[in-house]
């Protein structure tokens, strides 16, 4: 699955929702690659229900194929702690090896992201449009290596759903430490900016 430089992020739809699940699919032909599911700890479901979910700790775990429930194709993870201003979100390989993390910025209008490796240097920053649908990754030389993109689900879906849908495209072959890194970098933005 980290082969690739496209990915279709699609979240499931739900009411009163404890946990997200993102599928993780091929866009051209919609096949499943992966999988992504929320998993949180008893007193962050009761704190969900007094405290924006948004702010809570969460980890999220990312699978290739169509199920969570086998432990052997787990590719990544990420880990979000409490926070009121500012986001840190580590992500660490199937083994607990920290690849690096994220750090969200305190005053902006669509959002916007600090990447870091595991040594702590910044590898890329992703900052988000006016309309907070849209966002690009740069290099530490300002050039583009990446886009989210919003994918309209259509009126009755954006309605009556939080759910939401990205596009990850990275613009060339990556490492697969990298790839990990701004594939994360997209849930990340709907778990810190869109989670509702």
């Amino acid at each position: 699955m980290l082969n690739r430089s496209t990915y279709f992020v699609r979240e499931h739809a739900g009411v009163m929702r404890l946990n997200n699940t993102y599928d993780i699919l091929d866009p051209e032909t919609q096949e499943q690659i992966g999988i992504a599911k929320e998993k949180r700890g008893g007193s962050a479901k009761i704190l969900r229900f007094l405290i924006s979910k948004k702010n809570l700790p969460t980890k999220i775990f990312v699978y290739e194929g169509d199920s969570y429930e086998d432990e052997n194709k787990l590719l990544f993870y990420m880990q979000r702690g409490f926070y009121l201003f500012r986001s840190k979100i580590n992500i660490y390989d199937s083994n607990d090896n920290l690849l690096g993390w994220f750090k969200s910025k305190v005053f902006t209008l669509a959002g916007a992201f600090t990447v870091y490796d595991a040594a702590d240097n910044q590898v890329a920053r992703i900052k988000g449009d006016r309309k907070g649908w849209n966002y690009v990754f740069l290099d530490n030389l300002e050039s583009e290596i990446g886009t989210v993109t919003k994918k309209w689900a259509g009126v009755g879906k954006e309605l009556f759903s939080t759910a939401d849908n990205y596009i990850i495209n990275l613009n060339h072959k990556s490492a697969p430490d990298k790839t990990i890194l701004l594939l994360a970098a997209g849930l990340a933005i709907d778990t810190v900016y869109k989670d509702r």
